[in-house]
């Protein structure tokens, strides 16, 4: 015992950083895939990371009760459309808002550029973050720094902006609902115009045809030389009804004639006017019917004409309608942008939430560090042994 205890105490005492040593390279894994990540990120979120604080706002697009004239059922079918409903207005909106088109026109009214490169952010949060300085580049930074979406559970759409100062998410969260109520107003405007046109363009094309019409017509009056062949027509049935009634005076005449006086001189001269009556009878009903230049055939032509001068003229009469209403219309505004809760001023940092960030770090290394732990402690207990 007395040999062992001095051996034992031959041997020398290892010093703390010898300790140490062997401590780190016991545990040089877990040093280099948990600690090492989390102290970094403590120190970047507790110490570097800038603050961002966050804007928001909400609007909803609304189109004003119109009550709309009323008009006869060919109007109805050939009036056109007002814009879509104003759920698909908020749409078009929030894609316009995450487009390029919307940074274009938010940088003139605000420079973006120069706002996410202010001096003091940290170097990990500004643009353009080891990339080059480019609008495609910038609109990609613009994508994580903007938010616009729909809200289904209230139906409005709501817009978050993220800056490096309150200010500056303020400025920009405004400057996107002032260039968005814009873009309503345009579609307005072109929807009016596309509106009015097509109005306008019914209403020339309705002119033409009542020109054609029209000039069919008198093209038809100057080869038949006929003003109406309706009017033309009752005259000779008239004028037939008349002679129809003379001869049967006549004959009824020479009927006692022949009874009374059989040798009567006066009877040739009756029979003379009965046949001449019988010819002009015949001549008008020639006139009206029998015959391809008959006032008959004529009247149809003429009918099919006049139906279709008439239903031209209708067709104009709607047409103005149609395009007064829609100037009418155009007069109003068909949707708007209503503001709901207004771009505000935080007060606050929301972000980034540093404990929050600092814990999620250090979760993600433990837990691939005891997958690779548990990986290697199979591979060692299946390896083959010597």
């Amino acid at each position: 015992m007395e040999g062992l205890s001095a051996s034992v105490s031959a041997e020398p005492e290892k010093g703390f950083g010898a300790r140490t040593i062997d401590w780190i390279r016991r545990h040089l894994w877990f040093i280099l895939l948990v600690v090492l990540p989390v102290l970094v990120s403590a120190i970047y979120y507790g110490l570097i990371a800038s603050d961002v604080y966050v804007s928001e706002a909400r609007f909803v697009i609304k189109a004003p009760d119109q009550k709309r004239s009323s008009t006869s059922t060919l109007a109805n079918l050939i009036q056109t459309t007002g814009l879509s409903a104003g759920q698909e207005q908020t749409n078009e909106v929030l894609d316009y808002i995450r487009s390029r088109n919307a940074l274009a026109d938010l940088s003139k009214r605000v420079n973006v550029r120069a706002t996410y490169m202010r001096p003091g952010t940290d170097w990990a949060s500004r643009y353009p973050f080891f990339r080059r300085d480019s609008f495609e580049n910038l609109y990609k930074y613009y994508g994580r720094m903007v938010n616009a979406h729909l809200d289904h559970d209230t139906g409005l759409a709501v817009v978050t902006v993220k800056a490096f100062t309150p200010q500056d998410a303020h400025a920009i969260d405004a400057a996107l609902l002032d260039i968005s109520e814009k873009l309503v107003n345009r579609l307005n405007i072109r929807a009016q115009a596309k509106q009015i046109a097509e109005a306008e363009g019914r209403v020339q094309e309705a002119e033409a045809r009542v020109r054609n019409a029209r000039l069919a017509m008198r093209g038809y009056r100057n080869t038949e030389r006929l003003l109406d062949p309706a009017k033309e027509a009752t005259g000779v049935l008239q004028l037939s009804t008349e002679l129809t009634g003379q001869r049967a005076a006549l004959q009824a005449q020479l009927q006692a004639t022949l009874a009374g006086a059989p040798r009567n001189p006066a009877i040739p001269a009756l029979r003379s006017r009965i046949a001449a009556i019988d010819a002009q009878i015949a001549g008008q009903a020639g006139r009206a019917t029998g015959t391809n230049t008959g006032l008959a055939s004529k009247l149809t032509q003429y009918e099919n004409l006049l139906v279709e001068q008439e239903f031209s003229t209708q067709m104009l009469n709607t047409a103005n309608a149609s395009l007064e209403q829609a100037r009418a219309e155009a007069l109003q505004q068909q949707f708007y942008l209503e503001r709901v809760v207004e771009p505000n001023t935080p007060d606050m940092a929301l972000f980034p939430q540093r404990l929050y960030e600092i814990l999620t770090v250090a979760g993600v290394c433990l837990c691939l560090y005891l997958v690779g732990w548990m990986l290697v402690v199979g591979i060692l207990e299946h390896r083959p042994e010597n």
